[in-house]
C-alpha cells in the first residue's frame, strides 16, 4: 500500500491542531509543521542563526532562545518582516517535513500546516482539508487560550489570507465552529472514506 498524505490546514485558532490529533487518535501518522518549526528554531540551529542575524537580538529571551510571542508581534504586525520570516522557514520545514514522510512507517499520513497552500506544498498531497470555524469563536479561542488582548487577536487573525482561499483547495471541509463532538464525527466520516477510497 502507498503512503497517502492528507494535507491539514486552517486559519490560526480554527482548530486544526485539534483536528490532527483525532486523525491521530484514528491511527494517521501526524507531522506537525509547526511544531518542526520550533525545533528547526532552536538555539544553535542554522535556521535560528538566520533569524537572529534578520531580526536582531531584541527577538532572544533571557535564556538566548527566540522568543516566539516578540516574534510574533513583529511579523503579525508587518507583511514584509513576515514575509521574510517565511522565506527563512519556508525550505527548511519543507526539506525536514519531507524527510519525515518518507521515515513514516504509517500508510496514512497528516501533514499539518497552516501555510500548507501558501508555501506550495499543496501539490505534493492526495488530499487537503481545511479546518474552518465562524470568526467569533477564533477571536474567543485567541484570547481564551493564548490570552492576547481582543486587538492582537484580530490582527493575527486578520493577517492570514481569507478562509475562503484555503477552501477552494479542499477536498474536505471541517466546520470547527461547534462542540468537539460534531467535529469527531465529521473527521471519523471523512477519514473513513479517505482509508475505503485509498485502501
Amino acid at each position: 500500500m502507498n503512503k497517502y498524505l492528507i494535507g491539514l490546514t486552517g486559519n490560526i485558532a480554527a482548530g486544526k491542531s485539534t483536528v490532527g490529533q483525532m486523525l491521530r487518535e484514528l491511527g494517521a501518522a501526524v507531522i506537525d509543521a509547526d511544531a518542526l518549526t520550533h525545533e528547526l528554531q532552536r538555539k544553535g540551529t542554522p535556521t535560528y542563526d538566520a533569524i537572529v542575524t534578520a531580526f536582531g537580538d531584541s527577538i532572544l529571551a533571557k535564556s538566548g532562545g527566540i522568543d516566539r510571542p516578540a516574534l510574533g508581534a513583529i511579523v503579525f504586525a508587518n507583511p514584509d518582516r513576515l514575509r521574510t520570516l517565511e522565506q527563512i522557514m519556508h525550505p527548511a520545514v519543507a526539506i525536514e517535513s519531507q524527510r519525515r514522510i518518507m521515515a513514516s512507517p504509517e500508510n496514512i499520513i497528516v501533514y499539518e500546516a497552516v501555510k500548507l497552500i501558501e508555501a506550495g506544498r499543496a501539490a505534493m498531497c492526495d488530499a487537503i482539508w481545511v479546518v474552518i470555524a465562524q470568526p467569533d469563536v477564533q477571536l474567543k479561542r485567541l484570547m481564551h487560550d493564548r490570552n492576547l488582548s481582543e486587538a492582537d487577536a484580530l490582527t493575527r487573525i486578520d493577517s492570514q489570507p481569507p478562509p475562503s482561499e484555503k477552501v477552494k483547495w479542499a477536498s474536505v471541509i471541517i466546520d470547527n465552529s461547534g462542540s468537539l463532538a460534531e467535529t469527531r464525527r465529521q473527521v471519523e466520516a471523512a477519514f473513513q472514506a479517505s482509508v475505503a477510497s485509498h485502501g
